[in-house]
């Protein structure tokens, strides 16, 4: 697989930034406007949390975390030309706190089963039905105060599992995403 092209982290410390790209089937890199504003909805959560881009693909959600203040973010990518660019990525930036794991979201998290996360990141390929199977492995590794991020296609949005709740929800094109909490944590859902 060859070279897609690049994307620009929008905001932090590698705002401007532009970070390699694979030509993998099924990537669809979270665009500018839609990551702006989960990162303007994320600003009070960011500083040294502790992050997990389940799906990472080009790495971008994770690395613009990093970007902002976040304190360390395992990439999960099982596609190696993927790796690859990520690795190449988190170098030239100097990503101190990034970790890539090649395990297969959600079959590889049993090897997470002691972090606690912040943040966790889930933006599968839309035509995979990993979203709802992500959610039900998360809830023993989320920390007090979490935030989820669940991207999909806007005409397919998910039924969320039982015990959870959306936080805020937002459209964008073809694009449906939003902030999800697990209420087996104790907090309430509040609704935008």
């Amino acid at each position: 697989m060859g070279q897609r092209g690049d994307l620009r982290i929008v905001g932090g410390a590698w705002r401007g930034r532009r970070i390699p790209i694979a030509d993998a089937p099924g990537l669809r890199p979270t665009p500018d406007r839609v990551r702006e504003t989960l990162f303007n909805w994320l600003a009070p959560q960011l500083p040294g949390a502790r992050c997990l881009d389940a799906f990472a693909g080009s790495g971008v959600l994770g690395l613009e975390a990093l970007s902002r203040g976040a304190a360390g973010c395992v990439f999960m990518e099982p596609d190696r030309p993927c790796r690859e660019r990520l690795a190449a990525a988190v170098d030239t930036l100097g990503a101190t706190g990034a970790v890539i794991d090649p395990g297969r979201s959600p079959d590889g998290w049993p090897g997470l089963a002691e972090s606690g996360f912040d943040l966790v990141f889930l933006d599968p390929p839309f035509d995979a039905d990993l979203l709802i199977p992500a959610l039900a492995a998360l809830p023993p590794r989320l920390r007090p105060g979490h935030r989820v991020y669940l991207e999909f296609a806007a005409r397919r949005e998910p039924d969320l599992l039982a015990g959870w709740a959306w936080h805020r929800r937002k459209r964008a094109g073809d694009v449906g995403y939003g902030l999800a909490t697990w209420s087996g944590a104790g907090e309430d859902a509040e609704h935008d």
